[in-house]
């Protein structure tokens, strides 16, 4: 771990946050798709890790949820268990959730299930701008991406809106600076999922010009410590981490294959927790993004919000551990998503191409 990361100064870590119950709300989808949640499942678990950073200054779960490919689907299609994954999600002490006008019909999803609800106001929606405009300069697509945004989230205020991978940063990070001045975005932020691009990503978060940085970081993807995270704790950006599972590689390394004894040490009951529990106990990051459509992965996953996180010791010890498993080394040369199927607008449409590419 780089020394920089080292700082502590503007994160703080504590258990025990608690987010107030909402009552039940009737939604289009109540009668449907979550009239079998009872009232109850609907009030936030208690003693959950949360974590913050100076720019955004709300505690915040250390586990949220991220949608890319797993709430997309045709329309028409059964969308039953992805309203257990969000009922689970929010029963369980959930507010991150992270979604993208590229996400097919993601946002679609996010919104129409939340207010089902009645906890669309209470989520922590971080979203995504993707716009090059007409011409240079031209910032009329980003403004109507937030205009469709708000609708499909039916939200008045995005949490966090991102320059997704850093497309027409120049001119989108300053709009999303101009829409936080308004009120129409609480946070500025700037993400990016490939490690070519990570150098570009840590020089915007060292010209302060944003309040939330998303990068790829796992426990096998660790380029993140060298700059970015440093250079976000000492400026007291939030950090959201996406793919810590390594679009769900890691968990083929490990397939067949029981915990370590030493997990029990900090409260690891499966692979999933094992992973994110890695992730979120360094100390600059604020959250981590796995996405799931299962509800019982997503159950998994929120598990990690609970019970001690690994030291610096034990986070050493977990990585020279899964270092000398078979395949580890060369994880990245896999193919993504291995054993899953997704079926939703964005996979139609790239078979599709790929077809008319042949």
């Amino acid at each position: 771990m780089s020394n920089g990361a080292k700082s502590t100064a503007d994160r703080t870590f504590s258990t025990g946050a608690h987010v107030s119950r909402r009552a039940f709300l009737g939604g289009t989808l109540a009668s449907g798709l979550l009239s079998a949640a009872p009232l109850t499942a609907l009030a936030q678990e208690s003693n959950t890790v949360t974590k913050t950073a100076r720019r955004i200054n709300t505690p915040l779960p250390a586990i949220g949820l991220g949608t890319f490919l797993t709430f997309d689907a045709l329309p028409g299609q059964s969308r039953a268990h992805l309203a257990e994954v969000m009922r689970r999600f929010w029963a369980a002490g959930g507010r991150v959730i992270d979604t993208s006008p590229l996400y097919g019909m993601g946002e679609v999803n996010v919104g129409d299930f939340a207010a089902a609800l009645g906890i669309g106001d209470r989520l922590f929606i971080t979203n995504k701008v993707w716009s090059t405009g007409e011409f240079l300069g031209d910032d009329s697509h980003a403004r109507r991406s937030l205009d469709v945004s708000m609708q499909r989230l039916w939200r008045e205020r995005i949490d966090v809106m991102q320059c997704h991978s850093l497309v027409n940063a120049d001119v989108v990070v300053p709009l999303l600076n101009a829409w936080k001045a308004e009120g129409k975005i609480g946070h500025v932020g700037v993400s990016h999922h490939e490690p070519d691009y990570f150098s570009a990503l840590a020089r915007w978060v060292q010209r302060d010009d944003i309040d939330v940085v998303q990068v790829h970081y796992s426990i096998h993807t660790r380029q993140a410590e060298e700059r970015i995270l440093p250079a976000a704790a000492e400026r007291g950006i939030a950090v959201l981490v996406n793919m810590p599972f390594e679009k769900a590689r890691l968990f083929s390394i490990v397939a067949g294959r029981a915990l370590p004894d030493f997990a029990r040490e900090i409260g690891a009951e499966n692979w999933a927790q094992f992973f994110l529990k890695w992730v979120v106990s360094h100390p600059a990051v604020t959250c981590a993004l796995p996405a799931t459509s299962n509800p019982e992965h997503l159950s998994q996953n929120m598990g990690a919000l609970r019970g001690p996180l690994p030291d610096r010791e034990m986070r050493a010890r977990m990585v020279r551990y899964m270092e000398s498993m078979p395949g580890f080394a060369t994880l990245a040369a896999m193919p993504p998503y291995p054993n899953k199927q997704y079926t939703g607008v964005i996979t139609r449409a790239q078979r599709a191409l790929r077809k008319h590419q042949q």
